[in-house]
């Protein structure tokens, strides 16, 4: 019995390996990017207490040792500025405000920045604190 020819077989470019490799690269380029991205903020110890966590966007005011007050924890303000620009970012975006005060910072500069806050007419002010070790 005596074959009919056929056609050679057609040169194919197969695209899954390609594929692979190149989500592989992206992968790689993402997580090298995330991790040289540098953290920009300020160090702070901060106080032992239970509490619930946060969620959402929140308005970030450092206190640091030295009852400087840091805006989102880089920009330092006098008190009166950093209420003020704190209560802007409120009614723009109705997110809390989380005062963010080293265990070595004064108490008075503290109460004085919630009490600031509160005369403004943000109600929603909390401090951020550690887990209290057991």
């Amino acid at each position: 019995m005596k074959l009919l020819p056929s056609e050679p077989p057609k040169a194919r470019v197969e695209m899954t390996p390609i594929m692979d490799v190149i989500f592989l690269l992206l992968v790689f380029f993402i997580y090298a990017f995330m991790t040289m991205t540098v953290q920009r903020g300020l160090r702070v110890e901060l106080p032992r207490a239970d509490g619930t966590p946060q969620r959402g966007q929140t308005i970030q005011l450092v206190l640091t040792p030295a009852d400087e007050i840091l805006l989102d924890g880089r920009t330092p303000m006098a008190l009166t500025s950093a209420v003020d620009a704190a209560v802007l970012r409120h009614r723009a975006t109705a997110a809390p405000v989380v005062i963010r005060a080293d265990r070595k910072a004064h108490a008075g500069p503290a109460l004085e920045l919630m009490a600031a806050l509160r005369a403004q007419g943000i109600s929603q002010v909390t401090y951020q604190v550690d887990k209290a070790a057991r």
